[in-house]
């Protein structure tokens, strides 16, 4: 399995266009590709601009598919100039053993 947060800083000005464009990129990324788990934007409730994705794939493989789809390469081209600042932070389960659990009850 692969884990990964992104944490992005929108220009504020682009934040409602850039929110759109995830939340189509995202749907599209669970609901087309087997190989992703989870695609979980988020922002910071005293900060909106600031955004987190908890990204969860099956694995690296996964991750790699992932990056070639058309939905994910309009997501990058389309907010390119929207992002200040993007970090992508690799994770890893604390407890493995509980994850297939987790995705059992999320139906996956």
């Amino acid at each position: 399995m692969m884990i990964r947060i992104a944490e992005i800083e929108i220009e504020p000005n682009y934040l409602d266009d850039y929110i759109a464009i995830l939340k189509e990129e995202a749907e599209a990324s669970v609901r087309l590709e087997p190989g992703v788990i989870s695609i979980y934007p988020m922002f910071h409730k005293e900060n909106s601009n600031q955004v987190r994705i908890l990204e969860i794939y099956a694995d690296e493989e996964a991750y790699k598919t992932h990056l070639q789809t058309p939905h994910f390469k309009h997501y990058k081209t389309e907010t390119e100039n929207m992002v200040k600042s993007l970090r992508l932070i690799d994770m890893s389960a604390v407890d493995e053993q509980t994850m297939p659990q987790i995705f059992k009850k999320l139906g996956k």
